[in-house]
């Protein structure tokens, strides 16, 4: 069956590809290893689990997938005052929205309705000071540098899907090579964590991160499938990763989404000539989620021992590609360009006032500026 390599793949580049900025952004927010191992194991289960039943009951290609920007947001966040169980309240919340998007059509259309430029300069901003890791990493670690960089550029130019997962492979082999690894760790362990719920965090990590995970990969998957002739009613999907996010999110997870670039594989001719088949790709890559996630622990104590340069290097190359479409998608139209611009300064300044990070800021500044366009025009 045609679907089943491609499905294969799609669930290899899905979790190669992006795990590095899911266990930094982790990390950003406070969580120990030992939670981010989890909530890199809860992810990677909800998000396989949540296609493989979606695929089977609709009988489409409906692939589920974390949130990449949402991970980057956290990496760009300081971590809360009260630590990682602020962060999980956060979690929960932005879950219960996007639950909420689905099951209550006025949010919604209110989220689809927030400018495109805005919500393009908020992901550039946000992606922005991540994408700036492969160049500290060559001026701090020059070999390994050089050697994960020139991985990913040589790889893209024969097959672009593959270039991040090349340049990890180099990852692993340097910290092989040149990092003591830990003992223990290595096997599954989920950490349950109580929830905190702050303002603070609610404005500055909840809202942001549903509004990029909405904007970003809910929105944008739904045209992948439509692209490929699927139009499945996009409440219940919404609502059905919204569930699968509120259950992960006490174990460390932080959002469950539609997938964008993996939905494209699992929906397009490379995975069969009948469409009508196409979902046994999303099943597929689904259970290759899953037994990622049974592995959760060792990829995290393997990584942990290597320098943070490195993991944000890679991290910062696979966020090239949405940082680039996100800047263009900002500026392409001269209306709301200075507007666009203004978030996307104060998104990547990181400054944070009232404990509110800066995302949330450029969001209200750009929105400022464009309301007073409007004004005077």
């Amino acid at each position: 069956m045609q679907g089943v390599p491609a499905g294969l793949l799609a669930g290899f580049v899905g979790f190669a590809s992006s795990f590095a900025v899911v266990l930094q952004g982790l990390s950003a927010v406070g969580a120990s290893p030992a939670q981010a191992a989890s909530g890199l194991m809860a992810l990677s289960v909800a998000m396989g689990l949540a296609g493989i039943l979606l695929s089977l009951r609709l009988r489409l290609p409906v692939s589920v997938a974390w949130s990449t920007p949402g991970a980057a947001l956290l990496a760009a966040t300081a971590a809360p005052a009260g630590g990682f169980a602020e962060a999980v309240g956060a979690f929960l919340v932005c879950g219960a929205l996007l639950t909420a998007a689905g099951l209550w059509k006025p949010l919604g259309r209110a989220v689809a309705a927030i400018p495109a430029p805005l919500a393009n300069a908020m992901l550039a901003g946000i992606l922005f000071t991540l994408c700036l890791a492969p160049v500290r990493a060559v001026a701090e670690q020059p070999l390994a540098g050089l050697a994960i960089v020139l991985a990913w550029a040589v790889v893209a130019r024969l097959n672009r899907l593959l270039a991040v997962p090349a340049a990890v492979v180099v990852a692993i082999g340097v910290i092989a090579a040149s990092a003591p690894l830990s003992a223990s760790g290595w096997l599954p362990e989920p950490v349950l964590v109580a929830p905190s719920f702050t303002l603070a965090a609610l404005s500055g990590i909840a809202l942001p991160l549903f509004i990029v995970t909405m904007a970003s990969q809910n929105i944008p998957g739904l045209a992948v499938l439509s692209a490929n002739g699927y139009r499945p009613e996009a409440g219940p999907l919404f609502a059905a990763t919204g569930a699968f996010t509120v259950l992960a999110a006490p174990f460390g997870a932080h959002a469950v989404n539609l997938a964008a670039i993996t939905a494209a594989l699992c929906a397009g001719e490379g995975a069969g000539p009948d469409p009508s088949r196409r979902w046994v790709a999303a099943v597929v890559a689904g259970a290759v989620y899953v037994v990622f996630g049974l592995l959760a622990g060792a990829v995290t104590v393997f990584f942990a021992a290597a320098p943070p340069v490195l993991i944000q290097a890679v991290a910062g190359l696979a966020l090239l590609g949405p940082f680039g479409a996100a800047m263009l998608g900002a500026v392409q139209a001269p209306q709301g360009r200075e507007a666009a611009l203004v978030c996307f300064v104060v998104t990547a300044s990181g400054v944070a006032f009232l404990g509110i990070g800066g995302a949330f800021w450029g969001l209200l500044a750009g929105g400022g500026m464009m309301l007073l366009a409007r004004w005077r025009a």
